[in-house]
């Protein structure tokens, strides 16, 4: 397993996160394997938020034995300091720890997300404290937004940001290299969603007629094209990509892993190819 360091904190990160995701909707016994064997293969970096299902739940006790080797990182979805107190006491409870080593904002979506957090009364509020108490180590977020994000790192040191990193939405979609550079000149660790993507499911599609339900975006099932994407999106300066929410997908990023090998001018020219044939989870504004 590579380790990479997380922008200045010094806490080195597995390349390849495991998203809490991975274990909704699964017996408990089978998340305590799943977990077990992640760590096993040298996984240490862990996400998870309170509106991913039953994630806290099953991940929490799965977690335990082994919450002193590992990076943990955690989301609150809300915006204000009152509702991120009370969302950060019932994760800490639900993950048995007395601390998240990453705590962040989740979803940053809108501007007036991002007046709201970093004002009065506002959710950074709760983070600050929570920070010189002790129960969070670093602060960040994770948004679907370049004008958020970008707005974010300007405003506040965050450690980190979160956000899907995808070769057909960066090359394609001009949406990602905004904030890579933003994130980059400002020393906060990249951290990236959405790397095994490919593009959204047909529309019409519900989630019982997804092939992969846990996953609102197609994921790339072919293996050689997930490869290149993955390795597009760690080339980026990532310190970590978390794979989409299935097993299958989780084990296939491990796989991929093993050869981090730069994009050779071949490879980049049929990542680009790919990306122009596909249509972009997302786009910047023009």
């Amino acid at each position: 397993m590579e380790y990479r360091t997380l922008g200045q904190t010094g806490q080195k990160l597995s390349v390849i996160g495991f998203g809490g995701i991975v274990v909704t909707e699964t017996p408990q016994d089978e998340a305590n394997r799943l977990v077990a064997s992640a760590v096993a293969r040298g996984v240490n970096y862990f996400d998870v938020a309170p509106s991913y299902g039953d994630a806290e739940d099953r991940l929490g006790p799965a977690l335990r034995p082994h919450r002193d080797g590992v990076f943990l990182a955690c989301k609150t979805g809300m915006r204000d300091a009152v509702g991120a107190r009370a969302e950060l006491e019932s994760s800490l409870a639900k993950m048995h720890t007395d601390h998240f080593d990453l705590y962040q904002l989740h979803a940053m979506t809108k501007m007036e997300d991002v007046e709201t957090v970093l004002g009065p009364g506002g959710a950074m509020e709760t983070f600050l404290r929570a920070r010189d108490e002790g129960k969070v180590k670093y602060l960040g977020f994770s948004a679907h937004s370049t004008e958020a994000a970008v707005a974010l790192l300007d405003r506040f040191p965050f450690d980190s940001v979160l956000f899907p990193l995808n070769f057909c939405t960066y090359l394609e979609g001009n949406f990602g290299p905004q904030v890579v550079e933003a994130a980059k000149r400002r020393g906060a660790g990249i951290l990236a969603l959405k790397g095994m993507a490919k593009t959204k499911w047909p529309e019409g599609t519900t989630r019982e007629d997804r092939k992969w339900r846990k996953a609102w975006y197609e994921p790339i099932e072919d293996r050689d094209h997930a490869a290149l994407a993955l390795r597009f999106t760690l080339g980026l300066g990532v310190t970590a990509a978390i794979p989409p929410g299935h097993v299958e997908f989780f084990d296939l990023a491990l796989e991929i892993a093993s050869d981090l090998r730069p994009l050779n001018p071949a490879e980049l020219a049929a990542i680009e190819t790919l990306a122009h044939a596909t249509e972009p989870l997302f786009r910047t504004a023009a």
